[in-house]
């Protein structure tokens, strides 16, 4: 029998059992991919991560994301809580690290930037691998089905559902108010619906809601029941995608958008997101941020 260590952190949040819970396993070499899979499956959580040395020396780590489900290309709060844990560590292989990290994803590289607070390491900031994608507009009547809402609670005053990624895509809509948005509930039959007129077969058909409390504030909750994710309590690749989505918008604003986004409410969960979007010279570079709280280590046994 083999044991493995393993860690476990809560993300986007500062108040342990808030936030999204991820497990990270610092050192997985030697596991196959079907291992992974059944550790994802075992801690059921949205999301565990397996740190492998990088192809290229000059890069921190190779960080597999898993679900219950499936392998990720890429994915937020995984990316803030394993460069937590590897940044408490100090080290990761033998080797040193400093307050920026690269990770080798499915995706590709993603620089992740240790946060400190009195010289501790409190979160991370990480910055969309890729530019903003936007893809099929969504029947607002099909994402009101996903959600057990009705279609009148989906707006399209700013913009209508949409496809939206940097790196992993999300059906992103606007709903009317926060009763609506705390009314919301996954409907897997909808969502079926929705993956066989727009998705194909694609498992990760995910559903991300918000509203605007202010210019500066958002409130969101995110389903991906085909994913086996009812609801998610923090999703920083969505938050990353809906800031630069917004900033997008934002034709004749400033070059620079900064929202809070509040997630995890309606599930006991509290979570903060920090989202950036930055436009210069023509490019836009988006930046998720937020910290973290440590809750277990232990091992596990193969």
């Amino acid at each position: 029998m083999r044991q493995i260590a393993y860690e476990t952190v809560d993300v986007f949040t500062e108040q342990r059992f808030g936030g999204n819970p991820l497990a990270v396993i610092p050192d997985a070499r030697g596991l196959e991919s079907t291992d992974m899979q059944r550790i994802a499956r075992e801690f059921n959580y949205s999301e565990t991560t397996f740190v492998e040395p990088p192809a290229d020396p000059s890069n921190t780590a190779k960080v597999r994301i898993f679900t219950p489900a499936s392998e990720l290309p890429f994915a937020g709060h995984p990316n803030v809580g394993t460069a937590f844990v590897l940044g408490r560590a100090r080290s990761v292989f033998g080797n040193e690290i400093g307050d920026m990290l690269r990770f080798e994803e499915g995706v590709g590289l993603v620089p992740v930037e240790l946060v400190r607070r009195d010289g501790q390491v409190a979160g991370a900031s990480f910055r969309a691998p890729r530019d903003l994608e936007v893809g099929d507009e969504i029947d607002p009547v099909i994402v009101a089905a996903c959600a057990s809402l009705r279609a009148d609670e989906i707006i399209t005053d700013r913009h209508k559902p949409v496809i939206a990624s940097v790196g992993l895509p999300f059906i992103i809509a606007q709903v009317r108010s926060v009763e609506s948005l705390a009314n919301a509930a996954p409907e897997t039959a909808g969502f079926v619906a929705a993956r066989q007129r727009y998705g194909g077969s694609n498992e990760r058909f995910s559903l991300f809601l918000y509203v605007r409390i202010s210019e500066t504030r958002v409130r969101a909750r995110m389903f991906a029941p085909l994913s086996k994710v009812l609801e998610d309590p923090a999703t920083g690749s969505a938050s990353a995608a809906l800031g630069g989505l917004l900033s997008s918008l934002d034709k004749g604003g400033s070059d620079t958008l900064q929202i809070t986004i509040e997630q995890g409410i309606e599930m006991g969960r509290p979570s903060l997101i920090v989202v950036r979007a930055e436009k210069r010279h023509g490019k836009r570079s988006i930046i998720v941020s937020g910290t973290c709280v440590p809750v277990m280590r232990g091992t596990l046994t193969l």
